[in-house]
């Protein structure tokens, strides 16, 4: 579909354009900090309501991309500014323009210092992600990719906890590592194929050999980004240091890049080594839903365990997608999904009961429904779709990407379902110790009930993960085309484990 005007563009640099009215914020420290939000605020919020543009605007029956922009960049190299959205990248692109004002709202109170450069941070941080969804040149791709990790790293080493500089270090060396390695590899397909063209590379015939050492190297990269076991250990520290909007745009956007990686480039552009790699994967994953499961269930710190989650819903994405089938692939799809609305929904949980009482102890807490029964039921909703009740997103997403993983290989999808019985465990073992018992603490009394700003940053999270799992085909319309597509240049080559 082809615009008259640059709606993606408009999209992804709005953000970028209002950190320049925050820089001409006036006044004293209390008005900066006011007005800083309120900016922020409104910029995000607008932006959201653009991108709605994109998905009314969407036609899911057509193959290829929609919204194109491209203009010539360095044209002697082959390099052009070009974006463009299919049913894989839009759906990111709403996710990411939905939580950044939820984000900032839930910023509102507990951040007192430096409030305008923690906006500039989150304001910069949406432009990154919405271009690295809306790249369709692999140079675009790699500096907005990268460009995350700049404000993210500030946001965590800036405004988070006790050892916030050891978690932002630990997080930006280990992503970091791993791009150095997709770069090389970038260089690599240039001179291959003369063009940083995403769907001219995408038809490019990589020589087998060379698909081998590529996919590695893009694998280092995405494999942390998910982040799959056993790279996974930077985030536990980088969410539990973190504020608790950075966690749930963490959590939401930043670990679903990995994943989005594997579907962008490592299917359509490696497939045959995809395949090669695909048992390693699912022994990887597996070993993620587990073991990361198990870890869940030993921790004390309610952000811990929900991080140690996170890695194992993750696990079921890189599954799901090299099952290198359409369940699979939509299954993950909608499971990155989910987890972006949920787990964010349960960062800010966390977040809530945290700003009232100063401590993510587990055992600091108990019968918190006497005091905030609102609180309690949001609280549960969420719990159980992070379990994958039916009726909620969460069922829909990982039922997909086990009957995927089912039709690839079936001892993946048995290993797999376990990680649902200990996934209940951890969960209503986390919701029983805090929210359940009599409330004996008088602290635990004397909680102040939901805020109307708490409220209004629930209601929405609550009504998108219902609404999903209720009537998944709001989603799964909008990627069928787009998944068929990869399967189209996957070709005959999905043979590994049948």
């Amino acid at each position: 579909m082809s615009t008259t005007w640059p709606l993606l563009s408009v999209i992804t640099f709005l953000p970028l354009t209002g950190v320049l009215f925050l820089m001409l914020v006036r006044g004293s420290e209390a008005n900066v900090a006011t007005n800083s939000k309120l900016v922020a605020l409104w910029v995000s919020g607008f932006t959201f309501l653009l991108s709605l543009f994109l998905y009314f605007g969407f036609d899911p029956n057509l193959s290829g991309y929609q919204f194109e922009e491209q203009v010539d960049w360095i044209p002697g190299a082959g390099i052009s500014y070009h974006l463009g959205i299919d049913g894989i990248s839009m759906p990111f692109i709403l996710l990411s323009t939905f939580l950044v004002p939820l984000s900032i709202l839930a910023s509102w109170q507990s951040i007192t210092h430096r409030v305008r450069d923690y906006m500039i941070a989150f304001l910069v941080l949406e432009t990154m992600m919405v271009g690295m969804f809306a790249s369709l040149d692999m140079l675009m791709f790699y500096l907005f990719f990268e460009g995350v990790l700049i404000p993210m790293f500030l946001i965590v080493g800036v405004w988070g906890g006790a050892e916030r500089v050891y978690a932002a270090f630990k997080f930006f060396l280990y992503t970091l590592l791993g791009s150095v390695l997709m770069l090389v590899c970038m260089l690599v397909m240039y001179h291959q194929a003369g063009t940083t063209d995403i769907p001219a590379l995408a038809e490019f015939d990589f020589a087998p050999a060379l698909q081998f050492w590529l996919f590695l190297g893009f694998f280092a990269s995405f494999a942390v980004k998910v982040p799959m076991w056993p790279v996974h250990t930077w985030l536990p520290d980088a969410h539990v240091q973190a504020p608790t909007a950075g966690s749930m745009i963490l959590a939401g956007v930043l670990l679903k890049m990995g994943g989005y990686g594997f579907i962008r480039f490592s299917l359509p552009m490696f497939p045959e080594a995809s395949d090669l790699f695909a048992p390693m994967i699912f022994v990887l994953s597996v070993i993620a839903v587990i073991y990361t499961s198990l870890v869940a269930l030993a921790q004390s710190d309610m952000k811990k365990l929900i991080a140690y989650s996170s890695v194992a819903h993750m696990g079921f994405v890189t599954i799901g997608i090299f099952s290198m089938n359409e369940q699979g692939i939509a299954g993950a799809m909608f499971q990155m999904i989910s987890h972006g609305l949920v787990s964010a929904a349960l960062f800010f949980c966390v977040g809530v009961v945290y700003d009232r009482l100063h401590t993510r102890e587990i055992s600091a807490y108990g019968g918190v429904v006497d005091a905030m029964p609102r609180y309690a039921t949001f609280f549960m909703f969420m719990m159980l779709a992070s379990v994958g009740l039916p009726g909620t997103s969460g069922f829909v997403g990982e039922m997909l990407v086990l009957v995927g993983a089912w039709n690839r290989a079936d001892w993946v999808a048995i290993l797999a379902a376990t990680g649902l019985i200990l996934g209940a465990c951890y969960m209503l073992w986390l919701y029983r110790r805090v929210v359940f018992g009599r409330a004996e603490k008088p602290e635990i009394l004397e909680l102040e009930a939901l805020s109307g700003r708490e409220f209004m940053i629930f209601v929405p999270l609550t009504v998108f993960v219902l609404w999903f799992g209720v009537y998944p085909s709001t989603l799964l319309d909008i990627m069928e085309v787009a998944v068929r597509d990869v399967l189209g240049q996957i070709g005959p080559v999905q043979t590994a484990l049948r």
